[in-house]
């Protein structure tokens, strides 16, 4: 028989010796988030007719919200509060995956009473913080559904004056709660000039009202991006221009933007508007500190204010004084004492009026017991006289 020949292995790769290896610890966490991929929630917060849906397409270069429907606009309405819809979408580059929410306020500022329009928001942002604290404390935390807002766009009319009572109230409210992020619609709308000081405006208000917006990390270690990040953060609040069609400009260009009699407003000009800059900001260099962010210092501030004030597995507590509903009961308050002063007041009247009856019947009583009185004397005066008469006496 022959000998069986040995089996030649194959020797395993050689391990590199230089170092322990922890430099590659970068190079592990890029592939483990690059199979995962990344979860990003986007809120637009502004009033209707702004551009908010055409800006979330132009800024993910995709239909991600429809358009409204035009020829609507003419139909009634119905009566309605400020909602809250939720578009998810699934964006793919260069194998990198993320999973993409954007939270549209349909609805907010359209009235003529706006004083309370913030509550939906501010709730649903808590609402979110809230059933993630609630799914970290369950004993099986697989497939937590994390809704957390890391960015919020406010929308401003650009006016050219400055921000009105609502903004500044609304933007006190998400300040404290998410990355705030202002943004000024429709900057085609102004001059240079014009957009300028309106900047300038908006950022004195901010600073006058204390109002807390996102400042993304300034210093780096390389310079480049340093000096980048100056200039990102030097133009907030940041002017936009939203369109998804093609134009072609003098010089034969193809860009988007918005075509006017006097030339082409574009998009990704930086001399026109700063929609390069806040995309670089929301997606391309400070997306990650938006979410760590949003994580470390927002979630944490409503973990701990929540921790303080109840116990663990207790339902939140709701708000005892909504402003809404608290105005609503005192108009109620008010009414109920008005007519409660009212009532009381015809009742003391009627008791006057039934004590002056009582009073008159009484001495109407009296009088005509003294008359009585009167008639019972003359009629016993008579009957006296006569029986003392002397006819009487002869008789």
């Amino acid at each position: 028989m022959a000998a069986a020949s040995p089996v030649e292995s194959v020797p395993p790769a050689p391990i590199a010796s230089i170092g322990t290896g922890i430099a590659n610890l970068p190079n592990q966490r890029h592939k483990i988030v690059a199979k995962n991929g990344a979860n990003f929630t986007l809120m637009v917060c502004g009033e209707s007719g702004l551009g908010k849906t055409t800006f979330v397409n132009t800024l993910f270069t995709t239909a991600i919200k429809d358009q409204k429907n035009l020829n609507r606009r003419k139909v009634k309405q119905p009566a309605k509060t400020v909602q809250v819809q939720i578009t998810k979408a699934e964006l793919e580059e260069k194998m990198f995956k993320v999973k993409l929410t954007v939270i549209d306020t349909p609805g907010f500022g359209d009235y003529v009473n706006n004083r309370h329009a913030w509550i939906p928001i501010v709730d649903f942002i808590d609402d979110q913080h809230e059933k993630y604290m609630r799914q970290e404390q369950q004993p099986s935390r697989k497939g937590i559904v994390d809704m957390r807002v890391h960015a919020c766009l406010y929308f401003i009319k650009p006016t050219g004056h400055s921000l009105n009572p609502l903004d500044v109230e609304v933007m006190k409210r998400l300040g404290s709660r998410v990355n705030l992020i202002p943004v000024i619609a429709k900057a085609d709308t102004l001059t240079p000039a014009d957009l300028a000081k309106f900047k300038e405006s908006i950022r004195d208000v901010i600073a006058a009202q204390n109002i807390r917006v996102y400042s993304c990390p300034i210093e780096s270690d390389d310079e480049a991006s340093t000096k980048r990040n100056h200039n990102i953060m030097n133009a907030m609040p940041f002017s936009v221009i939203g369109s998804t069609q093609d134009v072609t400009t003098s010089d034969g260009r193809s860009v988007k933007g918005r075509e006017y009699s006097w030339g082409v407003a574009e998009v990704e000009n930086e001399e026109h508007c700063d929609f390069k800059k806040l995309r670089s900001l929301l997606v391309r260099t400070h997306m990650l500190d938006l979410i760590s962010t949003t994580e470390e210092v927002h979630y944490e501030n409503y973990r701990q204010s929540q921790m303080e004030t109840r116990k663990f597995g207790d339902p939140r507590s709701q708000p005892s004084e909504n402003p809404k509903f608290k105005e609503e009961e005192e108009v109620l308050r008010k009414k109920f004492t008005e007519q409660v002063k009212a009532e009381e007041q015809r009742f003391r009247m009627w008791e006057q009026q039934l004590l002056a009856e009582r009073d008159r019947l009484h001495k109407e009583l009296e009088s005509q017991n003294d008359k009585i009185k009167e008639l019972q004397g003359e009629l016993d005066a008579y009957y006296y006289s006569q029986r003392d008469s002397p006819k009487s006496i002869r008789k």
